[in-house]
């Protein structure tokens, strides 16, 4: 099996698909599929769920108890820098956690406790399938190298954390990458990730906070997942 988890955007262009359910011990987890391929929508059917109170560790075990063997995140972010304009979308490389939450299997409570190492939380072969499936699609012009900095929302940043993000190196901020990666890596479950960005963070736009139009976000939605959905399956 294969999976992709998505977020903003992804309910308006999965609804013809089943849509199913499976337990997990961490809760009850929806997702829709279609043939072998496993599709998580994080915030749940109707994007009803705060990025804070999306169950993580539920649907990344969902992932493990499909039998998922590949996995790709799709994340909806505002821009801090060039590297990842409006409009665009790449692969992120690398991320800040500035959320502050419960973000391993392996406490030492219900299960041993764990240092896992963070230096290949993205899959290369994986994030080279995605490449070239986006080039057989007429994409030549990939973003990589992302560093995705992850706060907790629901509440959108300040002028001034962007200003410290930028100084951090960070491209590109949004609410959820930093918990799924580092649960999904814990797993050892092959994994890359994609941001699109809808709007230029806070302090950056002329009107303050401005996003891309439903229609635009939709669009970009749409052609993500479909060529998610050719790396993850080779076209099949």
């Amino acid at each position: 099996m294969k999976a992709i988890i998505a977020g903003t955007g992804i309910d308006r262009v999965v609804m013809d698909l089943v849509r199913k359910s499976i337990g997990t011990q961490f809760g009850q987890v929806d997702y829709y599929l279609r043939d072998d391929l496993v599709i998580i929508p994080r915030h749940g059917f109707g994007h009803e769920v705060a990025p804070a109170r999306v169950n993580y560790k539920a649907n990344v075990k969902a992932l493990e108890t499909l039998g998922v063997d590949r996995v790709i995140g799709i994340y909806a972010v505002g821009s801090i820098t060039s590297r990842l304009s409006p409009g665009a979308f790449g692969l992120v490389e690398d991320f800040l956690d500035f959320t502050g939450r419960d973000t391993t299997f392996f406490d030492g409570v219900d299960a041993p406790l764990r240092h896992t190492g963070m230096v290949d939380t993205f899959d290369r072969t994986l994030m080279a399938d995605f490449a070239k499936a986006a080039y057989r699609a007429g994409e030549r012009d990939i973003k990589s190298g992302i560093v995705y900095v992850t706060t907790n929302g629901p509440r959108f940043e300040t002028p001034a954390e962007i200003r410290a993000f930028r100084n951090l190196g960070a491209d590109v901020v949004g609410m959820t990458l930093a918990t799924e990666a580092t649960l999904i890596h814990e797993l050892s479950i092959p994994y890359a990730a994609l941001a699109y960005s809808i709007n230029w963070a806070a302090g950056l736009d002329e009107e303050g906070l401005s996003f891309l139009e439903d229609e635009s976000i939709e669009r970009l939605s749409r052609r993500i997942l479909s060529l998610s959905a050719d790396a993850l399956t080779g076209g099949r």
